[in-house]
């Protein structure tokens, strides 16, 4: 699993900027496939149908590789080529970026308009909500209960998160930490218990971390 970082994937964030009284609009969405992307474009384009251009670009992938952009009727490479460039300073992934035009009766010049477009994506992007995607190992362990509130106390201490808890003839905690904390985390395990609190290293998965 690699680390990444991206859009929360709560809402739409937006954000407006007006110049010589054309009016840009951001909307920044959490997407993880082509087809959610393509959703997303086309329900801005159907929310700002009257306005003059509904530009985009998006980025997916863990690597990032999956990369788009659309002009959509603006000079070549003056607004999607932007939106995508300011989506890649962010260092950003699984997101996408529309930006809607309302053009104001005054021609910004393809030096504007890439300014424009790439300003409004960038605000847009400030406005939202970036996490990151961060690899934990699961940990799973079983314990007497007389062991059980030191395990407590020394887990809230530390600000582990237990991720699920099981009460029967003896309990089963699973709990998540980072990859390189798991040996020092161990070895005090180890010392706090007198080795009386067998673990488990269970599968890794991936969660959000606010940056």
């Amino acid at each position: 699993m690699k680390n990444y970082k991206t859009i929360a994937d709560s809402e739409i964030f937006s954000a407006e900027y007006e110049i010589k009284k054309s009016i840009f609009i951001a909307n920044v969405k959490h997407v993880e496939t082509e087809e959610s992307a393509r959703e997303f474009v086309q329900a801005i384009r159907k929310k700002y149908f009257d306005a003059t251009h509904n530009c985009s670009a998006w980025i997916l992938g863990e690597l990032g590789n999956i990369q788009k952009s659309n002009d959509d009727g603006e000079p070549s490479g003056t607004a999607g080529n932007p939106i995508l460039d300011t989506i890649k300073k962010h260092e950003l992934t699984n997101t996408a970026v529309v930006v809607t035009r309302y053009f104001g009766g005054i021609k910004l010049g393809a030096g504007g308009l890439i300014r424009a477009y790439s300003h409004t994506a960038t605000l847009g992007l400030d406005a939202a909500k970036i996490v990151q995607m961060t690899t934990f190992q699961q940990v799973e362990l079983t314990l007497e209960y007389n062991f059980l509130a030191t395990i407590e106390n020394f887990l809230r201490k530390k600000n582990i998160t237990v991720t699920n808890s099981k009460y029967a003839d003896l309990v089963t905690l699973t709990l998540i930490l980072l990859p390189d904390d798991i040996e020092n985390f161990l070895v005090e395990l180890t010392n706090l218990t007198a080795a009386n609190v067998l673990y488990e290293l269970k599968e890794k998965i991936i969660r959000a971390v606010s940056c």
